[in-house]
């Protein structure tokens, strides 16, 4: 079951500006201290910071492991379905299929790194989508430290359907009713 914001995020077309104060405001981001600094205009890339404070620390006084994974976890997905909503497909499903992340170094200090889809990407993606409905595309992200020291590099697997595919060319329109 999806929550009141992650329904809303999945079926209404978004400005950059709105999505970015959603996310900052988001009650997994907010609390853990998971900034949104900017998506751009093209939803292309998303710039944060995990700033480390009191509400993210481990036992080690380092950045708790799963405040760096729940910053990844929703962001392409979010991207996709806007990118996607403004290439004519307006109706799908974008989910987290499998992720993976490698803890390098311990994060002793805010953390910073953006998401970037690469043109290939996006377009890699809508013409699976056109042809087969549905795709899985993997996307490895690099977490930074202030010095640009790498301290995690997750590996997210993300899965998309169009939920109209199949009956946008006519398919089912001669099938008889029974």
């Amino acid at each position: 079951m999806l929550t009141y914001p992650e329904y809303y995020l999945c079926v209404m077309r978004l400005s950059p500006k709105a999505l970015k104060w959603i996310l900052r405001v988001y009650p997994p981001f907010f609390f853990q201290r998971i900034w949104i600094r900017k998506v751009h205009a093209n939803f292309q890339q998303v710039d944060i910071t995990i700033h480390k404070s009191v509400f993210n620390i481990n036992a080690n006084r380092t950045i708790f492991g799963g405040t760096i994974f729940s910053a990844v976890d929703p962001i392409h997905t979010l991207l996709l379905d806007q990118i996607l909503r403004r290439s004519g497909v307006q109706k799908t499903v974008t989910w987290l299929k499998s992720a993976s992340i490698d803890y390098r170094k311990p994060a002793a200090h805010h953390l910073y790194f953006s998401i970037i889809l690469a043109p290939q990407e996006i377009t890699e993606v809508l013409q699976q989508i056109q042809r087969y409905g549905k795709v899985v595309k993997t996307f490895e992200i690099n977490i930074l430290d202030k010095n640009g020291l790498l301290c995690a590099r997750s590996n997210n697997e993300i899965y998309i359907r169009d939920l109209t595919f199949g009956t946008k060319s006519g398919k089912f329109d001669n099938l008889q009713q029974t």
